[in-house]
């Protein structure tokens, strides 16, 4: 199953009931839109604090142009060009002997 998803990154605006933000997109993709994003299920279960002023990454539909999901929030110190996935390990140094 293909996701026909695009991925941007955005600053949280706005605080709404029910988990939902208003996101205003820093990526070059959609510079200065702003979406209605939802908090994505795994961030539901995680308990993932989102305040206005936070750096998050988040998915929007080609469908609807206006809404979209969180899926991600960048730590205050974490570049949000670099990658995301945690499946990175940092090098390994021999051991001295």
């Amino acid at each position: 199953m293909s996701k026909d998803v695009i991925e941007l990154v955005g600053v949280v605006v706005e605080s709404y009931p029910n988990a939902t933000f208003r996101v205003k997109v820093t990526s070059e993709q959609a510079k200065d839109h702003e979406l209605l994003c939802h908090l994505a299920g795994r961030m539901r279960v995680n308990r993932v604090r989102i305040l206005p002023g936070d750096k998050v990454k988040l998915e929007m539909t080609p469908y609807d142009l206006n809404k979209g999901r969180i899926i991600y929030r960048f730590l205050a110190n974490q570049n949000p060009n670099a990658p995301t996935s945690s499946s990175q390990t940092p090098p390994v140094t021999p051991p001295s002997s």
